[in-house]
């Protein structure tokens, strides 16, 4: 029995390429870093606070959270970079990622159990498992709850 949902789908990395539930999804745009106010004594992943509808959102590099190299050395995908907004539980983040792809119905029945020979170690307590895609490649599937709840903003929430 098909157990179908829908992802949105984004690089990772130079090559990488993840997915996240649309259900935790609220909203996608395009951000402009010099509207993003760095906040000090934070981890080198959180890249401050940013105005989104009147509410002061907190933007995360996804993939230096994640054990890849920072977005912000690629001056490249810097003016590309689009923010992901996730809600959980009435909290909210934003993940700032290098390019959307798509969006995917994907069959979470056909989702594999992550493992940690595959993936950077800081990547496992964020990934539900992760997909096979049509062309053999590995599909990581983020769990967009664990990233909101992630410790590394506990205390700032």
């Amino acid at each position: 029995m098909e157990n179908k949902q829908k992802f949105l789908s984004f690089n990772l990395g130079v090559k990488d390429t993840s997915v996240i539930s649309l259900q935790h999804i609220t909203e996608v745009l395009k951000i402009s870093l010099t509207e993003v106010c760095s906040v000090p004594q934070m981890p080198n992943c959180v890249l401050g606070i940013y105005n989104w509808r009147g509410e002061m959102l907190w933007l995360v590099d996804l993939e230096e959270m994640l054990g890849y190299p920072p977005l912000l050395q690629d001056l490249d995908s810097v003016s590309k970079m689009m923010a992901i907004i996730l809600e959980s539980d009435g909290k909210y983040l934003g993940l700032l990622v290098r390019q959307l792809m798509d969006i995917e119905w994907l069959d979470t029945n056909q989702m594999k159990a992550q493992s940690t020979e595959l993936f950077y170690p800081a990547m496992s307590p964020f990934l539900q498992g992760y997909f096979i895609n049509s062309t053999e490649e590995i599909v990581f599937n983020l769990d967009a709850p664990a990233i909101i709840q992630a410790s590394l903003w506990g205390l700032h929430n």
